[in-house]
């Protein structure tokens, strides 16, 4: 059985000047994501699964209390570094697991050859394939934008920037560096989260506190789905 290691988790849409503002506040007390390039950001793609009935998109507009979302993630478009993800959100809490692909296996399960993931050693992957099976998991659509990312040690504090969210339009290739996208998000917005575990200290609260924001259930899979 999977254990979970829930966090708290709050999304704020924003304007893009808002964000550089938070970005300039918070980037000389947080630790910046190493894997950030020199402007301190780096590239975001994922591919989501759903059911026929868009079970995952459904749950999330309905507020459903206990949901998850499958999705294939790469950074900076780097086929070496693959990863199958799954979110869990539970009454505000959310968790995720994880399990590591090849850029061969990505493109059997593009094809719809998902077999090989039935005597696979992570349980992740098997439950991929049991789904793929009994509810029909299919990838869905392709999100792409750009993060900022920031942590804090003291509440496990973890804070993003994302901008330029992006979909392709009926194409479903995660791994095409040339996959033509189109923007999903106003190019005048931004999306920033904040997870932490039991607290969010004070001093992380000061620095990305805002006049004009809100906390939204609003998510970037859903953003994209409504594009398409």
């Amino acid at each position: 059985m999977q254990q979970f290691r829930y966090r708290r988790e709050h999304k704020h849409v924003i304007s893009r000047g808002d964000a550089i503002a938070v970005s300039r506040r918070i980037r000389p007390v947080l630790k910046a994501d190493p894997h950030a390039g020199p402007d301190g950001a780096y590239r975001v793609r994922s591919l989501y699964f759903d059911t026929p009935e868009d079970a995952a998109l459904r749950d999330k507009f309905a507020g459903t209390p206990m949901r998850e979302k499958f999705r294939i993630r790469l950074y900076n478009l780097d086929p070496g570094f693959i990863r199958l993800e799954k979110k869990v959100k539970h009454t505000g809490m959310t968790a995720k697991v994880q399990a590591r692909l090849d850029a061969g296996q990505v493109e059997r399960i593009l094809a719809g050859d998902v077999a090989f993931l039935k005597e696979a050693p992570d349980p992740l992957l098997r439950e991929l394939y049991l789904k793929y099976g009994i509810e029909r998991l299919r990838p869905k659509v392709i999100v792409d934008y750009t993060r900022e990312a920031y942590s804090f040690r003291p509440g496990n504090v973890r804070v993003t920037l994302d901008s330029d969210v992006r979909t392709a339009v009926g194409a479903l290739d995660v791994l095409d560096p040339d996959l033509p996208t189109t923007p999903a998000l106003g190019r005048e917005l931004a999306i920033l989260e904040v997870k932490c575990d039991a607290f969010l200290p004070d001093l992380v609260w000061d620095l990305i506190q805002l006049n004009n924001c809100a906390t939204t259930a609003a998510s970037k899979y859903a953003i994209c789905r409504r594009y398409l």
